[in-house]
């Protein structure tokens, strides 16, 4: 805090004086505190066809807390992943012709690490040192960076430097966009008097702004008080009217969940594309990419609307509210928790909770979402192996890294994490007869880890807020379903609000193979791309690869699956496949369908009790 209040002081003097956005002069007396580090990235774009962002980082006045004295050189390094998004993405892949100069001349420069270069300082008369670089941008996510003719984008942590010992010091951000395009988004405080020229308080701020730069569309809504900016990528039709209208009312929503908004200031940028690709939530704005359909139907616009709201209430809950071990960041290594599911899982909870709160999502469309998202973890074999808090855990080798038999090992954290949310939030509303809720114990771990303690949470902290608001002991429900894997019983939890737990299929007779396949749809040939732990084929040996050719010798032209409707369970044939190149024959026996399809109903005869707390449960005045 010292140090960027002094720099802003410094800012402003220079101002009054007349001196511009320049840096003040190196001198000092001897009485005189030592000049503060300076930093400045430009970010520049010449040739946007040929997807290169080219960087200068200058650096000057940085002696002595970079110890160029004593070391004779410096470190600069590069993140190997972005916060938000658990993978080591190795970003420093993408640098090419790293030179650097110190005092005005090129100094040697040797890459240590994969993602660190050492400038030596030895010979240098001053301690100015010149970086440049140039980073290859050509994959549009969320979470990396972006560049051709029609616009870039930037994700920090792949396009920018930095030094350990000055990651808290301000810097400032110059972008000099390609020729013919004149627009920037990005959340950062704009210098005075200077165009695309942004004040940076520290590295992590850089980090968690990113940045839209191009031609696009822009248009502005205030919600909570708060000023919002939408950038919009991409050709696509939409009414800004509603969806700015649309965007105010989840916002207001999602404030209203912890009754306050921290930012003075809040953007969007959004892509639209062929495929879409989810969001990225930063500290003051968030990335988002859907596709050019997203506002055509009724159902494509509120599974937009649900990715606004869950990147939106990570303004709250990660970027501020956070377990303990996600900030301060390291930006080398794995971040390890075992609490995604609540970062993750919680936020994937509220972001159809808020579209039922802001009258987007009706009761019963409401209670649509929660039986499909128990149907989800209940289909997946993984859900028996593998608990939420381990998932959390193993973010970093398995969650962005599924393959053929994830589905048989792993369990999502967003999903279960949403499903427990679900259930505890029914829990504290029966335990407090409608008095409290989960968001009564979101607003106390924020109020008093966020904003009191000023440090995330523990496991053990966020277990003991939820039996505070609660009134009642959790240790089972932790044991059982968040550090186990026991198989939930739902009953409990949805009889104090009159409702019960349907499955679809319990009287079903369907035969049941247990894979799936790519189809091509001209010849008419499929292969194997998983099999069900359990299933028929994984105990005739079927295997991810093979090729289906015939079944009783009779060659197999459509898909598999929809063949398995002309047999009933306990039927056996023979199955003929091409494993790599060689012919096998296979003997199968089909079992019943193990799957389940969810729906709540009411409850015979529900009291007045079970029907209050339903209507607090679902917001119905």
């Amino acid at each position: 805090m010292k140090n960027n209040l002094r720099y802003s002081f410094l800012l402003m003097v220079w101002a009054v004086l007349g001196y511009g956005p320049t840096f003040a002069s190196s001198s000092s007396s001897d009485n005189e505190a030592p000049p503060s580090p300076q930093i400045t990235y430009t970010l520049s774009m010449p040739q946007p066809a040929n997807h290169y962002f080219e960087v200068e980082m200058k650096l000057s006045q940085i002696a002595g807390p970079a110890n160029l004295k004593k070391n004779g050189y410096i470190d600069l390094k590069m993140p190997v992943w972005t916060p938000g998004s658990y993978l080591i993405r190795e970003y420093a892949k993408n640098v090419e012709d790293f030179r650097a100069t110190v005092g005005g001349k090129p100094a040697p420069v040797e890459k240590i690490r994969k993602n660190t270069w050492r400038i030596s300082t030895r010979d240098a008369v001053g301690d100015d040192i010149t970086v440049r670089y140039r980073v290859y941008a050509y994959e549009l996510t969320v979470r990396t960076s972006f560049l051709d003719d029609t616009h870039g984008y930037v994700n920090g942590a792949s396009m920018f430097l930095f030094n350990d010992a000055l990651k808290d010091q301000p810097s400032r951000l110059v972008i000099q966009p390609a020729k013919g395009w004149n627009k920037v988004s990005v959340a950062l405080k704009p210098a005075a008097g200077a165009p695309f020229t942004y004040e940076v308080p520290n590295f992590d701020l850089l980090v968690d702004s990113p940045i839209e730069i191009g031609n696009h569309r822009t248009f502005t809504f205030t919600a909570a008080g708060v000023p919002h900016t939408v950038a919009q990528f991409g050709e696509v039709e939409y009414n800004e009217q509603k969806l700015a209208a649309d965007y105010k009312r989840v916002c207001e929503t999602a404030t209203s969940i912890f009754g306050e908004h921290p930012c003075t200031d809040y953007t969007f940028i959004v892509h639209h594309t062929n495929v879409g690709g989810g969001g990225l939530e930063h500290q003051n704005s968030t990335s988002l990419q859907t596709t050019r359909a997203a506002y055509a139907t009724e159902a494509s616009y509120k599974g937009f609307l649900t990715l606004v709201a869950h990147e939106y209430f990570h303004l709250w809950n990660v970027k501020r509210l956070r377990p303990i071990a996600l900030g301060p960041f390291d930006y080398e290594n794995e971040n390890y928790t075992r609490a995604l599911w609540e970062a993750e899982g919680f936020t994937s909870f509220y972001e159809d909770y808020i579209l039922r709160m802001a009258g987007f999502h009706t009761p019963e469309q409401y209670l649509s979402v929660v039986a499909s998202d128990i149907t989800g973890i209940e289909n997946q074999p993984g859900n028996r192996v593998q608990s939420v808090a381990d998932a959390s855990f193993d973010a970093w080798i398995k969650h962005y890294r599924p393959n053929e038999n994830s589905s048989n090992s792993t369990i999502s954290y967003y999903s279960k994490g949403s499903v427990l949310a679900s259930l505890l939030n029914l829990s504290i509303l029966a335990s407090t007869n409608g008095q409290k809720s989960l968001t009564d114990v979101m607003r106390l771990l924020y109020n008093r880890y966020y904003k009191e303690l000023k440090r995330g949470f523990r496991d053990e902290e966020l277990k003991q807020a939820l039996e505070q608001v609660g009134g009642k002991n959790l240790d089972s429900f932790f044991q059982k379903y968040v550090y186990g894997t026991d198989a939930i019983d739902y009953a409990p939890f949805f009889e104090p609000v009159g409702l019960r737990l349907v499955n679809g299929y319990a009287n079903a007779q369907d035969a049941y193979l247990g894979v799936a396949t790519g189809l091509n749809p001209t010849n008419g040939r499929q292969t194997v791309t998983s099999v069900r732990r359990g299933s028929s084929a994984e105990t005739a040996g079927l295997n991810v690869g093979d090729e289906i050719l015939a079944i009783d010798s009779i060659r197999v032209s459509e898909d598999v699956n929809k063949l398995m409707a002309s047999y009933r369970p306990g039927n056996s044939f023979k199955m003929i496949v091409n494993r790599s190149g060689i012919l096998k024959e296979l003997s199968v026996t089909l079992t019943r369908l193990p799957l389940v399809t969810y729906r709540l109903e009411p409850l015979p005869n529900r009291t007045e009790a079970q029907r209050a707390l339903y209507n607090k449960w679902l917001h119905i005045n």
